[in-house]
């Protein structure tokens, strides 16, 4: 099903041992949202500033996650109340989302199966590879493991196939580009779900200071910085600097820039996997966020910024309303 009209996407960022992950997507299943998809970081950190990460053993089991859900904003707006109850000190945002792509900078994202072919390979391949054609200026797939599918629940086990489980392609770039990929990737999938967000024109500044704004890297687990990976970097650096919280998460295919599309590959010993760091927090706080994020990034990443109308970190402190 592809979105025809404006949405919200509804985004819950918490810990894997704050116990929501089955709740939210229960939730999501029994409103009947249009899609929902859970997905595991590898690293970062929240409100509290406690790190979690996979790469530390003590800390491995209770990884960041983020949980998203899309629908028209009345179906939305209808679950926010028991959302905001259940979600503790997690970070609640919700984003419009519509699909046009009328924008000069823009983020489409595709939700489709885990292992739906399209042209003889997987969807998601033939996906990217059709992103890179024309032109988008980079594209990562992220694997759910647990969501929903036109309201009915697809939760990923050890021993199925997952055929249905979603995962999101997210693709940035010139907006025109992206509408003429439209067409393209609503014959080559099948009944696809397709929102598109718009982005800040210009990524260096940091915009009004009200409200709320979410900065985005695109980059690889190969890429470096001061010797790390460079999303441990920024991990490390905006935990220091005192940013409000940061999720990175690990993808399985993708591209940005000139880069070819790259992923895991049966018996690498190397892992050459897309990364996508996100970091949430108020404007003012963002605009400082965002000059550390470009220094460190340079040319090993693509860095986007978005408006976000409505987020709320504190336990008790309401969701406002979408205007």
């Amino acid at each position: 099903m592809t979105a025809t009209h404006d949405s919200l996407k509804l985004s819950v960022y918490f810990g894997e041992n704050d116990g929501l992950s089955d709740p939210l997507l229960d939730l999501f299943a029994r409103h009947r949202l249009r899609t929902s998809v859970l997905l595991r970081g590898a690293e970062g950190f929240g409100s509290k500033h406690r790190l979690h990460s996979g790469r530390l053993l003590t800390l491995s089991e209770d990884l960041p996650l983020v949980a998203l859900a899309v629908d028209e904003p009345e179906r939305v707006e209808q679950v926010l109340p028991e959302v905001e109850a259940m979600a503790g000190d997690g970070l609640v945002t919700v984003e419009r989302a519509d699909a046009r792509a009328a924008h000069e900078q823009a983020k489409l994202t595709v939700y489709c199966g885990r292992h739906q072919r399209a042209s003889g390979q997987p969807a998601f391949v033939a996906a990217v590879e059709l992103l890179r054609r024309h032109g988008v200026a980079g594209a990562t797939v992220l694997l759910g493991v647990d969501g929903t599918v036109r309201g009915e629940r697809r939760r990923a086990s050890f021993l199925g196939r997952n055929a249905d489980v979603p995962l999101m392609i997210v693709s940035v770039g010139d907006g025109e580009r992206i509408a003429a990929a439209l067409p393209e990737l609503r014959a080559l999938l099948d009944e696809p779900l397709m929102t598109v967000e718009r982005l800040t024109p210009d990524v260096i500044s940091p915009g009004p200071d009200e409200g709320w704004r979410k900065l985005t890297v695109y980059s690889s687990e190969q890429a470096r910085s001061g010797g790390r990976p460079l999303h441990v970097e920024l991990v490390r650096e905006l935990r220091r600097s005192g940013a409000a919280g940061v999720t990175c998460l690990r993808g399985i295919w993708g591209y940005h820039g000139d880069h070819a599309p790259h992923g895991d590959r049966l018996l690498s010993l190397r892992r050459h996997v897309p990364v996508v760091t996100v970091i949430v927090d108020e404007a003012r706080a963002a605009g400082r966020w965002l000059g550390l994020v470009t220094e460190l990034t340079g040319t090993r990443g693509l860095v986007t910024s978005e408006i976000v109308p409505s987020a709320r970190m504190v336990k008790g402190n309401p969701v406002p309303s979408i205007e």
